[in-house]
């Protein structure tokens, strides 16, 4: 190792003899590598792109997504309305709003309505609820009648009064028309007040409240994406809710739009990281000043670590992204990678130094002296993290091969730049005038030679630690869902949790392809088999079974229905003069009919004659927002009205066209949609579902798959990095060193650290996942390099290593890492936190570690 040291002390003490030199090649290099990055940046948050595409179930998704072009990239628009009839109408007049925007808007789809599904849809439901609705409808004949003549508040105050007519003649009892007085009652009264009130006609016909599937409805949207932005569809939901807003489409009028699917769940995943940037930026900025300060304790010099560190990241950037082409979701986090070990490698030697100034060396002389006591410790550390990330790249997930990739080159970067630049830095500020001082690591003295006496004991308590890990390990759950690691209370992420808890609209469905409608329909009767499987779609499912008995209720009803409905020409709407004076004798009908009795149906009749009136003595502004909230459900009731009872025969033939798309291949094949039985957001039971599935249909392909996939992928990746990087830097090491003792004694504390922080995840509860388990890198990263610190140093002949500059250096370089990227436990964004997390634990072990067990395994020299 002599040629090494010597080659890195004379590099660093000819960088202190042209200091002007190498800060003007530095910076020639870092702005280059700067002008590079801002010419060819490129930024892809597709999360798709992330793993390999050769692996099988990839390539199932893949064929899918290519068979059904239309299912890609969509934004889902949930519209929840006060009642059925809002719901329909506002994404009746959104969807045909977006349908004129193709700038940012491929295709506009409203799967469960449109023309087909306002005609036929009834004839889907099962035959006793197509009885129940067209008795319903029969039983409405005598208001609808009148109505569709006179869809207004004078023409709903003339039916009221025409029924009263007939209680008055025995015809019915007050009775009857209980429900209908209580409802209008309601919102008359509301409306008198000024206050807004939503009216269902359909809900009053129905006689029972509606429920989400009733008033809540979909649209499925195809941006334009722009995958060169952090969050390529912000323009297409930005148009989306400027759309509704300009539509009136708020809570104030009764109608809530929330964006949700795999597009707003990336980009509102993104934004959630970048949410409180600022305060983690911040947070770890402070960390990183403050403890490099109580590190070096001059300011000049913390600024020279601090600008060295800075410009060997762009200088990575700049190189990574000309070997990659493009960072990923994943690939950015070289940033902390670099930063947590570029500044370790400078730290090592700027402390290095400020002991060699101690013993009256001057600045350059001491620059040299650290660059040859500490250089070769350096490079092999570089080295050997350097071989570890690399390891990376032979894996399928490409988003962390991507970033073993920029990493490993950073650690050339940062190992170069600390021998050169920073040396050079030093000399510019003078950092060496004045003060620079050591600070004493003697506190830890006691602490020293308790583990020289004791060290049987503490390699005992480390072998048992270990032990105990070991047993801890198999425990260990690693969290598949990547759902787990976004905001719950981001839009898209609650509005997806809303439609889970729906087991008939969960996306944790399956789909499989099979090679004809009829093998389809085999394929849906074996799956509907499976007790993991609660029920199939298919094509078959839109065209209704019993159609002969349910169209001859069909057409009873339009028989009684259509004559009032159809070829009616509506009245004009009423002047205030006409309503004032229909509510006032509705008013007084009302309370003739009810009298002095106290029966409920009494009760309500009095209530809303009491409502009307007070409408009719407010202001005819509140007159006209009641006419409005009752004509406008009105004319949407009467137009689904007349389309049901034009409901006719549904064949494969007359389906429509993009239906047909969506469930049947341009070649031919038809696609089976399996739904999960028992809790569909349950892990287990999905992993049943999807092994099930699976075990039927091969080739299918689905959320719950994916998942599995997806982690098994991951956590296949990470155990072939893990072995191939443990290969190679333990081949490093033992070229480096040369002897089986030394090998072992670098890297037994990195296993133990390892141990211990999957050990604590166990024992804590705490699932690795697809956003902590990059922190793993950066963690073997500073274990090997500390290690090797100590190791060289053991072999140089130091002693008393925890009073030595060295464990200063390591402690302070941990303290910076650990406080400045613990901060990321400040982000809102679950999985950035659960990162933070993981680092903290790691690094406290690694702590614990360095001062008690590193000393313990090296306590005995090297000739022993």
């Amino acid at each position: 190792m002599s040629t090494e040291l010597s080659l890195t002390g004379r590099i660093v003490a000819a960088s202190a003899r042209r200091p002007l030199v190498v800060a003007f090649l530095s910076l020639a290099i870092a702005l280059s590598a700067l002008f590079y990055t801002t010419r060819h940046f490129a930024m892809t948050t597709d999360t798709a792109e992330l793993i390999s595409t050769d692996l099988p179930w990839r390539q199932r998704e893949l064929a899918f997504a290519a068979a059904f072009p239309q299912q890609r990239d969509l934004i889902l628009a949930v519209i929840d309305g006060a009642t059925p009839e809002l719901a329909d109408d506002a994404a009746a007049r959104l969807a045909a709003a977006l349908e004129g925007r193709p700038d940012v808007f491929r295709t506009v789809r409203r799967p469960d309505s449109g023309p087909f599904f306002e005609r036929e849809g009834l004839l889907l439901l099962p035959l006793a609820e197509v009885r129940s609705a067209t008795e319903q409808l029969v039983n409405a004949q005598p208001f609808l009648g009148p109505l569709a003549a006179d869809p207004s508040l004078r023409g709903v105050a003339g039916v009221i009064g025409t029924a009263l007519e007939g209680v008055a003649r025995g015809d019915a009892g007050l009775a009857d028309l209980r429900p209908a007085l209580s409802a209008l009652a309601q919102a008359l009264e509301a409306a008198a007040s000024g206050r807004p009130a939503f009216f269902s006609w359909r809900a009053l016909f129905a006689g029972t409240p509606p429920g989400p599937r009733e008033t809540r409805r979909f649209i499925l949207v195809q941006p334009v994406l722009d995958y060169g932005a952090l969050q390529p569809a912000a323009a297409a939901s930005a148009a989306l809710r400027s759309s509704a807003a300009g539509l009136g489409l708020d809570a104030a009028h009764g109608v809530t739009v929330r964006l949700t699917g795999p597009v707003p769940l990336a980009d509102e995943e993104f934004a959630t990281i970048s949410e409180n940037a600022g305060l983690v930026s911040g947070a770890m900025l402070l960390a990183l000043l403050g403890i490099l300060w109580l590190a070096v304790r001059s300011a000049r010099v913390v600024l020279a670590i601090v600008a060295a560190t800075f410009l060997g990241l762009v200088v990575t950037a700049g190189l990574g992204l000309a070997v990659t082409g493009r960072f990923n979701l994943i690939s950015v986090a070289f940033i902390p990678l670099f930063v947590g070990l570029g500044i370790d490698f400078n730290i090592q030697l700027a402390v290095r130094a400020l002991a060699e100034r101690q013993h009256g060396r001057a600045l350059p002389d001491a620059l040299a002296a650290a660059g040859r006591g500490v250089g070769g410790a350096l490079a092999l550390a570089a080295a050997a993290i350097a071989a570890g990330l690399f390891a990376f790249l032979p894996t399928s997930y490409i988003g962390v091969a991507e970033l073993g990739a920029i990493a490993g080159i950073g650690m050339a970067v940062a190992f170069v730049l600390s021998i050169t630049l920073l040396p050079a830095l030093l000399m510019i500020l003078r950092a060496g005038a004045g003060g620079l001082a050591e600070g004493s690591t003697h506190l830890l003295a006691p602490l020293d030679r308790l583990v020289h006496r004791r060290r049987g004991a503490v390699l005992g308590i480390a072998g048992a630690a270990a032990v105990l890990s070991l047993a801890l390990v198999p425990f260990l759950r690693f969290d598949f869902d990547p759902l787990h690691l976004r905001s719950p209370d981001v839009e898209s992420m609650a509005t997806l949790t809303d439609l889970m808890a729906d087991p008939d609209r969960t996306p944790n469905t399956i789909s499989a392809l099979a090679p004809s409608l009829e093998a389809a329909a085999a394929l849906a009767k074996r799956l509907e088999a499976l007790p993991q499987v609660s029920h199939t779609v298919s094509l078959s499912t839109f065209i209704p079974a019993d159609q002969e008995e349910k169209l001859a209720l069909v057409a009873d009803a339009a028989m009684l229905l259509g004559p009032a409905l159809e070829g009616v020409e509506p009245l004009p709407p009423p002047s205030d003069t006409e309503l004032v004076r229909a509510l006032s004798t509705t008013a007084a009908a009302l309370r003739r009919a009810a009298g002095d009795a106290l029966d409920p149906a009494s009760t309500a009749a009095r209530r809303l004659a009491e409502a009307m009136a007070r409408l009719e003595a407010g202001p005819a502004a509140n007159r006209l927002a009641a006419q409005e909230m009752l004509a406008a459900p009105l004319r949407t009731l009467l137009a689904q009205t007349r389309a049901v009872l034009q409901a006719g025969p549904v064949t494969k033939a007359s389906l429509p066209a993009d239906l047909v798309a969506d469930w049947v291949t341009a070649d031919g094949r038809a696609r089976v949609q399996a739904f999960p039985s028992g809790n569909p957001n349950d892990d287990e039971n999905l992993r049943r579902f999807a092994e099930a599935v699976q075990a039927v249909a091969p080739d299918a392909t689905g959320t719950p798959i994916s998942i599995r996939g997806a982690g098994g992928s991951i956590v296949e990746a990470f155990i072939q990095a893990g072995v191939l990087s443990f290969l190679a830097v333990t081949a490093l090491l033992a070229v480096a060193l040369r002897r089986v003792r030394d090998v072992a004694l670098a890297m037994l504390p990195v296993l133990l650290s390892g141990l211990l922080t999957l050990a604590t995840c166990t024992a804590l509860d705490l699932p690795l996942n697809f956003a902590n388990i990059i922190a793993l890198p950066l963690l073997f990263g500073i274990g090997v390099a500390f290690n090797i610190y100590f190791v060289m140093a053991w072999r140089a002949g130091e002693t008393d290593l925890l009073q030595s500059s060295l464990t200063r250096a390591v402690v302070f370089s941990a303290l910076t890492t650990a406080t400045a990227f613990g901060a990321l436990w400040l982000s809102s964004h679950p999985g950035t936190a659960s990162m933070g997390r993981l680092l903290m634990i790691s690094l406290g072990w690694e702590l614990l570690v360095t001062l008690l067990i590193r000393p313990a395994l090296l306590a005995r020299p090297p000739a022993d």
